[in-house]
């Protein structure tokens, strides 16, 4: 990650700042990222010659909505909203496959200390799409473009649910699907997961302003809608 790199900022207001996140960008230093020397927190921070906290947190290889604060009393209201499920959350994703018009997965997911946590996530279906690309035993390639909302804030939570259910996120690794990972970087050159979160929408703690945003997809991710002849528009 270019550390030069400016950070597209979405809303910046009443002590809210939040910033479209590229592909890659790690939120804050982590032992288990140790090959990072850029993060989004110092990022902001020298961008807008300010501390900042973040309220919350994205994967690495998650683009899109990812917001903080400068106060450090509404950090703790506003991670209060999360915890609580008072924010909405809507995330974009390509899976492999058809997916149903609609679903809600209600799948326990279990921590890396073996903590048994319940996890909901509902999506809704936006289009599906097939190109002429063998896989596996198909002369086709089938791929389906989702909207999805989480219901709670599980770690991996998305790409667990749509791996159970068969329909792992293209690019996902490693809760994904190897042999489509392989095909998309060998024949598309592509290595992105294609995983975005696009809108939050809440009320402001302190000014019960409500506030909805949305984040413009990343290049890679519109290259590939083109590529597998997704029709839909952002």
């Amino acid at each position: 990650m270019d550390s030069d790199l400016q950070l597209q900022i979405i809303h910046n207001n009443d002590d809210i700042i939040i910033i479209n996140k590229p592909h890659g960008l790690l939120v804050h230093r982590s032992k288990i990222a140790d090959d990072a020397d850029v993060f989004a927190v110092q990022m902001l921070r020298d961008q807008i010659n300010q501390k900042v906290y973040p309220v919350h947190r994205l994967d690495r290889k998650t683009s899109g909505l990812l917001m903080f604060t400068t106060n450090i009393d509404l950090l703790k209201a506003l991670s209060k909203q999360f915890a609580e499920n008072q924010i909405k959350k809507k995330y974009l994703a390509i899976v492999r496959g058809y997916t149903p018009e609609e679903l809600e997965i209600n799948y326990p997911l279990t921590t890396e200390q073996g903590k048994i946590q319940e996890a909901n996530t509902h999506f809704t279906t936006l289009e599906h799409a097939e190109i002429q690309l063998v896989s596996s035993k198909h002369p086709t390639s089938r791929y389906s473009l989702i909207s999805v909302c989480p219901q709670t804030g599980r770690m991996h939570q998305i790409r667990k649910h749509m791996a159970h259910i068969f329909h792992p996120i293209i690019g996902d690794r490693p809760h994904g699907c190897n042999k489509q990972n392989k095909i998309f970087k060998e024949h598309f050159n592509m290595n992105t997961m294609l995983l975005h979160a696009y809108k939050l929408s809440f009320t402001h703690p302190d000014s019960k302003t409500e506030i909805n945003v949305t984040a413009p997809l990343f290049p890679e991710f519109l290259r590939m809608l083109s590529e597998l002849n997704f029709t839909h528009t952002f």
